[in-house]
């Protein structure tokens, strides 16, 4: 798989395991955030593995020190992917290579 193949991958797991939690009075934020991590999946599905995003991703650690290994953000990544409610696919994917390194 591609580089850009193993993020959407990640996102799309993600976005399943928020579809699957059960919490009281969450106000369907489970649900937004699952909405969110979906498209952010797709969108970086569309990505090719030359894209700047994917090059930051990379340079962040994020495909293993080779750059050749599937997708993994990290604790501090995983937390912000986990948490993600709102906004833009792009906002999350630019958000990653500082959370990642910091």
């Amino acid at each position: 798989m591609s580089r850009s193949e193993t993020l959407a991958a990640y996102l799309r797991s993600q976005a399943r395991r928020r579809l699957d939690r059960v919490e009281s009075n969450d106000d369907g934020r489970n649900a937004r955030g699952a909405l969110a991590l979906f498209d952010a999946a797709a969108y970086a599905a569309s990505l090719p593995d030359d894209d700047p995003l994917i090059a930051m991703l990379d340079k962040a650690g994020c495909y293993g020190p080779l750059g050749c290994e599937d997708f993994d953000p990290g604790e501090a990544g995983a937390r912000l992917i986990r948490d993600w409610e709102t906004g833009e696919p792009h906002e999350l994917l630019l958000a990653l290579p500082a959370t990642v390194t910091a």
